[in-house]
């Protein structure tokens, strides 16, 4: 169990929840893999080698777990739930087992219960568990930016600002998916000539569009790829994270939309399991966005899109990466900063302490 925690259960649900709707049906993104850094990650088999533990993996179905895909093959097999650990290859006693789950609320509560060592979340949650821990995890590496693009068959929508004087339909009210979206609305200078439209869930999004092609939607991957290949009529010509980086880049911050965290008593007990997991991570993270071809099989098999066709194409989308260290805080920090002045609850009610950034 975390030390010293009073998240609730209840608390927990709504931490996670309040940044799913843009992160739990989406995927991925042309981005690059940046290897772990120097102080939490060297060869495995020489760091691994005095470990003999199971590090408890938990992630969701989407874009998170789609970097995960080429290590599970490599590691313990591709799982639907628990499966059994076995020894990862190239480590003396480190072996790995795999939660991915469909529903987001059954991710922190795994983290809470100690059930779960490392968890793929959604950024300002990992936020929101440490302030409510007192510390109790800290972010190993960015996993995820941004997954989120304005979809429409309005042919005169081509940038961001073309927005202005319509009506935009997304998903994720009192979310980071409102907040993202009212900052940059704010940058272009246009917020108040965009009206948004609340859904509750993407499809109703998707719905929207497809029932009326020139109204306008914000959809994340690979959802878009998949509304895309049903009506060929719409397009998605901008993608928030381009926007992000014209109007936020200059102060290092990124559209961090996926975090991978570790409980930090695990982190102190097990430091060369955390260092084997990075390398790992990262180079599954290069090797899904190396071969797309080759990781849609697994993607599929995994449970996380239905489709290898569609995974396929949306993983060049979907921002997939592995950001440790120095390179890591500054776009996370900058993120989590535009959150709490949007709203402080939404990231905990503090920005995160220096201990939260791991090797950084």
């Amino acid at each position: 169990m975390l030390k010293n925690t009073n998240l609730t259960r209840r608390q927990a649900l709504a931490a996670l929840g309040s940044v799913t709707a843009g992160l739990a049906l989406s995927a991925c993104g042309t981005s690059q893999t940046q290897p772990a850094d120097a102080a939490a990650t060297s060869d495995s088999s020489s760091t691994a080698a005095s470990e003999d533990v199971t590090v408890r993996v938990a992630s969701l179905k989407g874009p998170t777990a789609i970097g995960l895909v080429s290590m599970m093959d490599t590691t313990s097999g591709i799982p639907t739930e628990d499966a059994p650990a076995e020894p990862a290859e190239g480590s003396t006693g480190i072996a790995y087992s795999y939660t991915i789950s469909g529903a987001p609320d059954q991710v922190l509560p795994l983290v809470i219960q100690g059930k779960a060592d490392i968890a793929l979340v959604p950024s300002n949650a990992a936020s929101v568990l440490y302030n409510k821990t007192n510390g109790g995890v800290r972010v190993i590496d960015v996993n995820t930016l941004g997954v989120l693009s304005v979809v429409t068959g309005d042919a005169s929508v081509e940038q961001f600002e073309d927005l202005a004087g319509h009506t935009v339909y997304l998903s994720g009210q009192g979310a980071s998916p409102e907040y993202t979206l009212n900052y940059l609305l704010d940058q272009a200078g246009i917020r108040d000539r965009v009206t948004i439209e609340f859904k509750s869930e993407h499809g109703e999004c998707a719905a929207a569009i497809q029932a009326d092609p020139t109204a306008i939607a914000i959809l994340p991957e690979p959802f878009t790829t998949a509304t895309l290949a049903k009506v060929p009529s719409l397009s998605a010509p901008v993608s928030l994270s381009d926007v992000w980086d014209r109007y936020a880049g200059a102060s290092g911050s990124q559209f961090v939309m996926g975090v991978t965290i570790a409980r930090s008593e695990f982190v102190d007990e097990h430091p060369a399991a955390i260092a084997d997991f990075l390398s790992r991570h990262a180079e599954s993270v290069a090797t899904v966005n190396g071969d797309p071809a080759a990781a849609a099989p697994l993607v599929m098999k995994a449970g996380i899109v239905a489709n290898e066709a569609i995974a396929e194409k949306a993983i060049p989308k979907c921002n997939i990466v592995c950001t440790t260290g120095e390179d890591m805080r500054p776009a996370l920090s900058g993120y989590l900063q535009v959150l709490y002045d949007a709203d402080a609850s939404s990231v905990g009610g503090a920005l995160p302490g220096d201990d939260f950034y791991y090797g950084a």
